[in-house]
């Protein structure tokens, strides 16, 4: 596998700290969502992020199987990531993930086809597969 980016983020303080990337673009407080064990949240999370990153790289793999069918997708289509966080049985924790696609002016065939391609390369989907349930949703 020939590496083409490496992005470098440091943690401090687990889910009631800060996020900082090594370019400074990304430096942001976490805060424990509300409802979870007496989260107040007002900052963003690890699973909002997950859900930030899984839904943007999977909206390029979507427009990288369209380039591929010769199409264009509208510029309004959409990629909505909702990821939870649960408990395991054995008193773990653990991911799932839902992605909702609407691609704009696609039929509904043609739009699950797209958007089966798009998992089989999206690396968010390759490096979760096995690991952790996602769920595909055509809008």
């Amino acid at each position: 596998m020939e590496k083409l980016y490496t992005a470098v983020v440091t943690a401090t303080g687990g889910r009631q700290g800060q996020v900082k990337s090594s370019d400074g673009i990304i430096d942001m407080k976490l805060a424990v969502p509300e409802g979870l064990l007496g989260g107040k949240g007002g900052s963003t999370n690890p699973e909002q992020l997950f859900a930030a990153g899984y839904a943007a790289c999977f909206q390029s793999a979507l427009l990288v199987v369209a380039g591929k069918h010769k199409e264009k997708l509208d510029p309004e289509s959409t990629v909505t990531a909702h990821v939870d966080l649960n408990k395991t049985d054995e008193g773990g924790y653990g991911l799932s993930v839902k992605l909702s696609v609407d691609l704009k002016g696609v039929d509904k065939e043609k739009a699950k086809q797209y958007v089966d391609e798009a998992h089989e390369i999206c690396p968010y989907s390759v490096g979760t597969r096995g690991n952790i349930n996602v769920e595909l949703e055509v809008v």
